[in-house]
């Protein structure tokens, strides 16, 4: 389905299955029954498989590759992987592992691309209701629903290209609103989603909370004892004192 040139490695991407082909390495061999040896880097050599019973299914086009780092989907699995140094990772697990497996079978065509500007890796499903969605590896999750569908695209030069209608488009132009993708603005919307467990320590990138209540209000009546103490009745607290308790 797919060949991919890795340093000197020929990556074969097959329905079922990931294989590492060593190429241009020197090899000797009989050339036409002649008893002379010949040394040659014109072959390939040994098929080394990556481990894993993942392949690119029938979606070469899903394929992306930055630095020695390389994305596609798994439709048949309901996976998206990635194929790096420490071979292949389903990164569809990364919190997204039903919404794949969902998804990727309702699609007729997967289309991959990766955003150097960004880094990201961007991973267009076209179907009823086409959808884009996004992985990073610095917070290796996926980050964000975007509001463009693209036909293609690719980086070139550090900038990030895309394909809709068959016309080329630049992103990141920042002579353009922001939003606005093929000259039609989209409005952006957040969607948080926090474990309320109040027994459970989050673990969330940028949040730590803990607790079942985030804020108290207001201290509702105290009862003097002395002079020097007084005893509050705290069912709701803003976090300030008024007065001398």
């Amino acid at each position: 389905q797919k060949l991919h040139s890795r340093d000197s490695d020929l990556v074969t991407l097959c329905e079922d299955k990931v294989l590492k082909i060593l190429a241009n390495k020197d090899a000797v061999f009989n050339a036409d029954g002649n008893p002379q040896l010949v040394a040659t880097n014109n072959v390939l050599g040994q098929t080394i498989p990556f481990v894993g019973e993942y392949g690119i299914s029938k979606n070469p086009e899903s394929f992306a590759s930055e630095s020695y780092r390389a994305y596609f989907t798994d439709k048949v699995r309901g996976t998206v992987m990635r194929l790096s140094r420490d071979g292949l990772t389903p990164i569809s697990d990364a919190g997204m592992k039903d919404w794949f497996r969902d998804n990727l079978k309702l699609s007729n065509k997967l289309v991959g691309s990766y955003d150097d500007k960004k880094g990201e890796y961007n991973i267009t499903l076209h179907k009823n209701n086409p959808q884009t969605v996004t992985y990073r590896e610095d917070v290796k999750g996926w980050v964000s629903f975007k509001s463009f569908v693209t036909e293609n695209g690719l980086s070139c030069a550090n900038e990030y290209y895309t394909f809709n209608e068959g016309r080329l488009w630049r992103h990141h132009e920042e002579s353009v609103n922001r939003n606005t993708f093929y000259n039609s603005f989209r409005k952006t919307s957040v969607t948080v989603i926090i474990n309320d467990m109040p027994g459970v320590v989050k673990t969330f990138h940028t949040l730590n909370y803990e607790g079942s209540q985030a804020k108290v209000e207001q201290i509702q009546s105290s009862s003097s004892v002395n002079d020097k103490y007084d005893i509050w009745d705290v069912t709701s607290w803003d976090g300030t004192f008024n007065g001398n308790g």
